[in-house]
């Protein structure tokens, strides 16, 4: 593999490309992914890897050098099995790579001529790797001295932003972000007041010095190396040249349903490494014939099958750019991966023992990771989200609010 990656390969054929990442990510990934957790560090080695392959522009148009994995290109199916083999290796590197994918996606739907040529381009000849960013929460915590959020000033040439952001995801590593900012006020786009005529998309350079990033913020048990630092802006200047669609886009065109189910994808991912994992030390231990290791088995291998028939129902409704179906089904797929994925994780931890919650074990890792991952949507409320659909009730598509 490493010959290989001396020089970049490019292709069109998307077989090749996915068989190519997922080579990498079974060979190369999962080898970095316990240093890059211990150490807490961006896995950079992981994305120049990526650019090597030609695979960092995976969900871009054709026309600007991308592979064109999207549901405008009927092919969002080809970018989640990028994702699932990334998220075996490294949830917390999947974390991420999707969020690369999500801000090129809101460029290659939203952004004009301009932008995505030279933005695109940066990307498949430079490497480029990008973030979108929300997290302004407006509750505190009992120990928290400030208040988090950013306020726009809006100039004739641009913005000025002030203040500051949370999850701040590849924030050390990344080299634009796509800044999800409300002419309202503090809150993002979580809590953002009136976001239809308020929310703002800007395409932000981190390497402006009026930009500053707190490490010491991010300290969780598990996705330690998504480096989800806490980002602080001092009069920093973004030009309207910038500036991503029109106001309220992000809500108005419903992008972040199109996310969701990404998440769940990356939870799959997850339980696939748990499970082959404990395949290993079960035939290892020669416990084959333990019948209660034979049922638990069975449920993880009959979760992880549920969830793969789940995930390509959904990508199959997006390629047909049945949006409302896919919407409903996305939801569904984001509650029931988070639902099985921990359930399988339970069971393998049961079936290997404490050993396996002690470090080097990839299954105390993934314990970790995902326990912290899956609290990026509040569960109960996307399960509300359901039933009122079900019940004909107004929701909330993008963030599952109770009062939508």
């Amino acid at each position: 593999m490493s010959n290989q990656l001396k020089t970049r390969a490019i292709t069109a054929d998307p077989a090749k490309q996915i068989a190519a990442l997922e080579s990498l990510s079974q060979e190369v990934f999962s080898q970095r992914a316990h240093d890059y957790d211990l150490e807490a560090r961006f896995p950079a080695e992981n994305f120049t890897d990526l650019f090597h392959i030609n695979a960092l522009a995976a969900p871009v148009d054709p026309h600007f050098g991308g592979l064109g994995f999207a549901p405008e290109y009927g092919n969002i199916g080809a970018l989640w099995r990028m994702t699932r083999a990334i998220a075996k290796a490294d949830l917390s590197f999947a974390r991420c790579w999707e969020g690369h994918n999500n801000a090129l996606m809101l460029i290659d739907k939203l952004a004009n001529g301009e932008q995505k040529q030279r933005w695109f381009s940066e990307i498949t000849a430079k490497g480029h790797r990008w973030a979108a960013w929300s997290g302004e929460p407006q509750t505190k915590l009992p120990h928290q001295q400030y208040s988090i959020g950013t306020r726009v000033e809006q100039r004739d040439s641009g913005y000025v932003l002030n203040g500051n952001k949370v999850f701040a995801t590849s924030c050390a590593g990344a080299n634009r972000a796509i800044l999800l900012v409300s002419l309202a006020g503090p809150g993002g786009a979580r809590e953002v007041r009136d976001g239809e005529n308020n929310l703002l998309m800007l395409a932000c350079d981190l390497s402006d010095p009026s930009i500053s990033f707190d490490g010491q913020w991010w300290d969780p048990i598990g996705m330690r190396s998504t480096v989800s630092y806490k980002v602080n802006f001092d009069n920093t200047f973004i030009p309207a040249k910038d500036c991503i669609g029109e106001v309220g886009d992000f809500l108005t065109r419903d992008m972040q349903s199109r996310f969701t189910p990404h998440y769940g994808v990356s939870f799959l991912g997850a339980l696939d490494a748990a499970y082959e994992y404990t395949l290993k030390i079960i035939n290892s231990q020669h416990r084959q014939q333990d019948p209660y290791v034979q049922q638990h088995i069975a449920r993880v291998r009959l979760n992880i099958d549920t969830l793969h028939l789940w995930m390509q129902q959904v990508a199959a409704s997006l390629d047909k750019q049945q949006f409302d179906v896919a919407r409903e089904q996305g939801a569904q797929f984001r509650y029931l991966a988070e639902q099985l994925a921990q359930e399988g994780v339970a069971l393998c931890i049961k079936i290997c023992g404490a050993r396996c919650l002690n470090k080097p074990s990839a299954l105390e890792r993934i314990y970790r990771d995902l326990t912290i991952y899956v609290q990026h949507d509040n569960a109960d409320h996307i399960l509300a989200t359901i039933g009122r659909r079900a019940l004909g009730l107004q929701v909330d598509n993008a963030f599952f609010k109770l009062k939508a």
